[in-house]
């Protein structure tokens, strides 16, 4: 607990270490009446709650020194499961699509407004830890990256579809970064399922990369093992988001998209 420091110009301190004639705290060595840290105007971050604890790092590191609570979880640093392909299924005749372009919550209204997408889901994917949760990948040391799952039924959806919705969506020019989001889990990627996928997004990546001035930075690589988020994250912005005004998922709907709600 932290305790302010003072003393009346009147009154002085004696150290047992130190002579009181040259030590005096005449004025308090720190006060908490202007702190010199607040969060109440940030600068580097978006105005919204969905932000990690700040207490979460000190004890990651402090777990890994031996201390602190352990994983229920004896796979948790199994890297072989997250890195492993994503072996669920989707709906008979459907399709998975895997895309990460910033915060997953826009993203995922983005794509469920898109003709032909029967479903969506966010979170985890790409990273070395088992069964993250949304506060290990703020904490930026699992790898993981915030995504949006899409099902989709490709006779009424093409995969060129979704890719020309995802670079309408994000700056795919940005590392690590869209907006004020920063970080590894905000990077900018396209996870394939299929050979005919990845052969589609390297050539939708090159056409795009024509149209900008800048290098994309978008990582296009095999789709990993996915972790779904927390529930209070899906269809965040549908379901009316930290302001509780709800954003319409209607197909077709182009009414701009509040990234926090």
């Amino acid at each position: 607990m932290l305790r302010t420091l003072a003393a009346s110009s009147s009154t002085s301190f004696a150290s047992p270490l130190v002579p009181s004639s040259s030590f005096s705290f005449s004025k308090p060595l720190f006060s908490l009446s202007k702190p010199f840290l607040s969060l109440s105007k940030p600068s580097s971050f978006p105005r919204h709650t969905r932000r990690f604890s700040l207490y979460k790092a000190p004890m990651n590191i402090l777990n890994k020194l031996g201390f602190g609570s352990k994983s229920s979880d004896p796979s948790a640093m199994n890297s072989s499961i997250p890195q492993g392909p994503d072996d669920d299924v989707p709906a008979p005749g459907q399709q998975f699509a895997q895309f990460g372009a910033g915060c997953f919550w826009g993203v995922e209204l983005a794509f469920q407004r898109v003709s032909g997408v029967t479903k969506t889901e966010v979170g985890y994917t790409q990273g070395m830890m088992h069964n993250p949760t949304y506060e290990d990948v703020c904490a930026g040391t699992t790898g993981h990256n915030e995504v949006v799952r899409v099902q989709y039924d490709p006779k009424a959806c093409s995969y060129e579809s979704l890719l020309d919705a995802l670079w309408a969506r994000h700056d795919p020019t940005t590392l690590n970064r869209q907006g004020n989001d920063v970080g590894t889990q905000y990077r900018s990627g396209i996870y394939f399922y299929t050979p005919e996928q990845e052969n589609a997004a390297r050539e939708s990546l090159e056409k795009q990369q024509k149209l900008l001035n800048r290098k994309i930075v978008t990582e296009v690589l095999p789709a990993k093992k996915f972790y779904r988020a927390e529930e209070y994250h899906q269809q965040y912005l549908e379901k009316g988001g930290r302001m509780g005004s709800k954003q319409s998922a209607a197909k077709g709907c182009n009414d701009p998209i509040r990234c926090y709600g």
